[in-house]
């Protein structure tokens, strides 16, 4: 965990009609248990007024969530307007979480707050009022000045990490975008990223092949031959530890996932299924390759459920966490 002195952590609301505020009250209730240091959310005072068993404290300040935790959950209110309907994603919601999103950034950059936590977005509604990246990552990796291409998404449970080397492109389009230089940069960012974030120091990184059975040879497809296995010599001679190309339905079983402290994926769902299907509940979403930590739970805005008092709160919890064990890491590392 981070020491008494890092800053409290910003948590922005996501979608005000989605289960964010709700998972955010539900973290704050079990803050002793979970371990959770201090930590406000950022939205409209209005939408966190009716949580059940969470009292809130409004606050002008970061460092008043510190005074004010123990007690109740700190809000900070940046948008004036009536509390969202559970369920019924409005623009003025997506106006909502688009400034908690700029604020929570912001105050992270100034080190006013420790790392970002972003709650689930609609993203359908922040196209609508002109937002014009493919996600929330995207978005935080410019206002920290770093490029797109720069940032990467890890998802990471207690017993598997990811790093889908594409995101959300269309399946047909993965062969032209998994080129030899975007491998060698995944590969590095995660080596650096395991270091810092995770204090591991010597770090193990498998590559699953794109191809059923990583190719058979070129039989199946030659992208391992042509492209990965250029990638994994330069990044050999470099010092990465990274195994060759492995066959994607070996690699996620108890006894493989021993073998490696993080699997670089080809493609979106070939990382994601199997972080789901072991981690659905605490799967976290931590950003690479920034000056700040910035986590998220892995999962959506859940509309259909929002207001019905049975959001599961651990993914929140986790990413809050995680952004704890991150901070701590960094902080012994950079000194």
């Amino acid at each position: 965990m981070a020491d008494g002195n890092t800053k409290p952590f910003a948590i922005s609301c996501g979608d005000p009609a989605g289960i964010g505020p709700e998972i955010i009250g539900k973290s704050w209730r079990r803050r002793v248990e979970a371990g959770l240091k201090p930590f406000f959310a950022i939205g409209n005072l209005a939408d966190f007024k009716n949580l059940n068993g969470v009292p809130i404290q409004k606050i002008g300040q970061p460092m008043e969530a510190c005074e004010s935790f123990g007690e109740a959950l700190p809000v900070f209110h940046i948008h004036e307007a009536v509390a969202a309907v559970p369920g019924e994603a409005t623009l003025d919601g997506a106006q909502c979480s688009l400034h908690a999103l700029e604020i929570a950034c912001g105050l992270a950059r100034s080190g006013d707050a420790g790392a970002v936590i972003t709650a689930p977005v609609s993203k359908t509604q922040l196209y609508k009022i002109g937002f014009h990246y493919p996600g929330q990552t995207e978005f935080v990796s410019e206002r920290c000045g770093i490029a797109r291409e720069n940032a990467l998404m890890m998802l990471a449970g207690p017993t598997l990490r990811v790093i889908p080397m594409t995101t959300h492109i269309a399946l047909k389009d993965v062969p032209e975008h998994l080129t030899e230089r975007l491998i060698i940069a995944c590969a590095r960012a995660a080596q650096k990223a395991l270091i810092r974030n995770f204090g591991i120091m010597n770090p193990r990184i498998a590559i699953a092949g794109l191809n059923p059975h990583a190719g058979e040879s070129g039989n199946l497809g030659d992208e391992e031959q042509r492209l990965m296995h250029p990638a994994i010599e330069k990044l050999r001679e470099q010092g990465v530890d990274i195994t060759d190309p492995l066959p994607a339905d070996t690699m996620f079983h108890e006894e493989a996932r021993a073998k490696y402290d993080v699997a670089l994926c080809p493609y979106h769902d070939q990382a994601l299924i199997p972080l789901k299907t072991l981690h659905f509940f605490d799967g976290v979403n931590i950003t690479l390759g920034l000056p700040i930590v910035r986590t998220s739970p892995d999962h959506g805005t859940a509309f259909n459920i929002a207001g019905q008092d049975i959001a599961d709160p651990r993914s929140m919890i986790a990413a809050i966490q995680m952004a704890a064990t991150a901070v701590a890491n960094r902080q012994i590392h950079d000194s």
